[in-house]
C-alpha cells in the first residue's frame, strides 16, 4: 500500500465518487441507480446524497427522485479555479460581441467530460438562442469545446478525445475520433471553432479559445443563432468578429501578444 494512503478519509472517497458520478450523468440518477453503479450500501449514497443537497451542491426532484448536481458545485470550482475573474472581465465583452454580432454572446469552459456555460448576453432580436448559466454540452459537437480542445497541449487533447463516444445527433455531427481531430487541426489553423447544427440543425455557433498569461486555453468566446441567419457565407465574418473579442478577453487575462 502506498504510504500516502494511510492518510485517505474513506468517506470523503465515496462523497467524490458520488460527485464524479453525478457530473456524468447531467440528466440526473436516483438512489438506487446511484447505489448500483458505485457498488456501495444504499443508506451511505442516500446519507451522502442528502448532506449534498442540505448543502446545495446536489438538488433531487419530488416527483421524478432524480439527484442532479446544482450550479453551485460550478460556482465553487469557478472560484477556485479563477473562473470568477475571467466572468467578471467577460462582462462587457460579451455585450460588445453580442452587439457586434446581433447574436446570443456566451462564454463556457470545460468541466469534466462536458462543456458548461457560465455566462451570455442574449440577442436583441426576436428569434434567438438562449441557455441556463450552468448547462452543460457535449464536446465533440460544441464551437466552444473545440475551441479549448484544439488549443490544449496536444496529449492533454488526446486524452480527452480517447474519453468521447462520439453519438450522433443530426446528420453533420462528427461520430469518430478520426474526424474531430481532423475538425481540431483545422481549428488550429483558422483560430474559430463553428457547430454546424451538429447537435441541433435549428441553430450554429461560431467560437475562439480565450487564453490565460500561460497561453493556456481557460474558456471560449461564441456566438450562437439561427441556423438560417448564420449561414456559411456569413461565418467567416462572423468568425472574425468572435475572435477578435476572445483575442480582447485574453489580453483582460494577461495573455502576452
Amino acid at each position: 500500500m502506498p504510504a500516502a494512503d494511510r492518510y485517505r478519509v474513506p468517506i470523503l472517497d465515496r462523497s467524490l465518487d458520488l460527485l464524479e458520478l453525478l457530473a456524468d450523468h447531467p440528466d440526473g440518477l436516483t438512489l438506487t441507480a446511484m447505489t448500483d453503479r458505485l457498488k456501495m450500501p444504499k443508506n451511505s449514497v442516500f446519507r451522502i446524497a442528502t448532506t449534498l443537497t442540505l448543502r446545495g451542491y446536489a438538488t433531487r426532484e419530488e416527483v421524478s427522485k432524480l439527484y442532479r448536481l446544482s450550479p453551485k458545485l460550478l460556482s465553487l470550482s469557478q472560484r477556485g479555479c479563477g473562473g470568477e475573474r475571467i466572468a467578471v472581465e467577460a462582462g462587457p465583452i460579451l455585450t460588445a460581441l453580442r452587439d457586434a454580432s446581433r447574436e446570443t454572446a456566451l462564454l463556457g469552459t470545460l468541466s469534466g467530460g462536458q462543456g458548461v456555460v457560465l455566462d451570455q448576453v442574449p440577442s436583441p432580436q426576436p428569434v434567438k438562442v438562449v441557455v441556463e448559466i450552468g448547462h452543460s454540452f457535449p464536446l465533440h459537437t460544441a464551437a466552444p469545446a473545440k475551441a479549448i480542445l484544439a488549443f490544449l497541449p496536444r496529449e492533454e487533447c488526446e486524452a480527452r478525445i480517447a474519453l468521447l463516444t462520439f453519438p450522433r445527433f443530426t446528420r453533420h455531427t462528427l461520430i469518430s475520433a478520426t474526424a474531430f481531430r481532423r475538425e481540431l487541426e483545422e481549428v488550429r489553423k483558422l483560430g474559430i471553432a463553428v457547430d454546424r447544427g451538429e447537435e441541433s440543425e435549428t441553430f450554429v455557433c461560431v467560437a475562439a479559445p480565450v487564453f490565460d498569461r500561460h497561453r493556456h486555453p481557460v474558456a471560449a468566446l461564441w456566438i450562437s443563432g439561427p441556423a438560417d441567419r448564420m449561414g456559411a457565407e456569413k461565418r467567416p465574418a462572423l468568425g472574425a468578429i468572435v475572435k477578435h473579442h476572445a483575442a480582447e478577453l485574453s489580453k483582460r487575462l494577461g495573455c502576452p501578444d
